[in-house]
């Protein structure tokens, strides 16, 4: 009998609905919101209010997309945590009022196990267990010892500021903008990775430390900026490029550490911040050199979206791993 899996996704600012059936993806829509960038980040109370009106359509839409009827479905997969409360609760709630209709179980899907499990999304080559993930998104860094699906240990983790809440922050203050790592990737593209040198974090271990980057950068353009308005118009190429270099310089420091440390050599990257040009690079620069199998996801599958949680919520099904109802949703957790 075949397994068909819907999929909801509510964490942040985007909604997503997913179906997948037997392991195969069948639909997977999402709606973004706009609403945000004219603040320079998600407003969480703007959020709730956006997915409250995107959750019937893009369910409707993956549904129909798919082929399948409600009567198909095995079960309905959610992301409950962690995220923003305010959208979490609008899928939890919208993925236990199906379920309960429908008679089917809900299953609980952690959404950075989601990032993690995106590798097996019809993956004709997934990593093989135990292989280390770098989950680096705009709230989580995290060095990740993947052992089996449902067993994941975090080596190292940020203390602080994520890697792309520092991209965010830094292209806020120079007014490229929000999301700030896609506009960041872009200008570094044509910009000199070696024109300036920013602060580096000295922390002991895996751990990840952003701060210190941030608040460098914000003295340095202030003082540029005093002794010329237009710095950043003029040399705004050169900066992204710099910045982005040593964020991911700092990234792969640690995970290089990880591997030599764990003697794990099969990578895998994860996250919103693994669409970055410079970071993929860097992984495949370590396979070229013979010293990781590297895993890097497709872009679709790198930023928030429901297939993550539906192959979740898949490998969970099989397992008979369902959610209680009375189960909350959580703005924190680790994996």
């Amino acid at each position: 009998m075949s397994v068909t899996i819907l999929a909801i996704e509510s964490s942040c600012d985007d909604t997503g609905a997913a179906v997948l059936r037997d392991g195969r993806l069948l639909a997977n829509v999402t709606a973004s919101q706009k609403v945000h960038e004219a603040y320079g980040g998600v407003v969480p109370e703007l959020a709730s209010r956006a997915h409250q009106q995107h959750i019937v359509p893009v369910v409707d839409q993956a549904l129909k997309q798919a082929g399948v009827a409600l009567e198909e479905l095995s079960a309905i997969a959610v992301t409950l945590g962690p995220g923003l409360m305010g959208s979490l609760l609008v899928g939890v709630s919208f993925a236990k009022g199906l379920a309960t209709s429908l008679g089917i179980p809900l299953i609980e899907a952690n959404h950075l196990q989601g990032h993690v499990l995106a590798h097996f999304i019809e993956s004709t080559l997934p990593p093989p267990y135990p292989f280390l993930c770098l989950l680096v998104s705009g709230g989580n860094s995290q060095i990740l010892r993947v052992d089996a699906y449902n067993k994941m240990t975090i080596l190292g983790q940020t203390i602080d500021d994520a890697a792309g809440e520092a991209m965010d922050k830094c292209s806020k203050v120079m007014g490229f903008g929000y999301p700030g790592g896609p506009i960041i990737d872009r200008l570094a593209r044509q910009g000199n990775p070696e024109a300036y040198q920013f602060a580096r974090p000295n922390i002991a271990g895996l751990d990840y430390s952003f701060s210190g980057l941030k608040t460098s950068f914000l003295y340095f353009l202030r003082d540029h900026l005093r002794e010329d308005p237009d710095f950043v118009e003029h040399h705004k190429e050169d900066l992204a490029a710099s910045l982005e270099r040593t964020i991911v310089d700092i990234l792969m420091k640690k995970l290089k550490l990880a591997v030599k440390q764990t003697g794990i050599r099969h990578v895998a990257l994860s996250g919103g911040v693994s669409a970055n040009t410079a970071l993929r690079q860097a992984f495949r620069n370590q396979e070229e050199a013979g010293n990781w199998h590297i895993y890097i996801p497709p872009f679709s599958y790198t930023t928030d979206n429901a297939a993550m949680i539906a192959i979740t919520g898949y490998y969970k099904y099989l397992d008979g791993d369902y959610c209680p109802l009375e189960k909350p949703a959580y703005s924190r957790t680790t994996i």
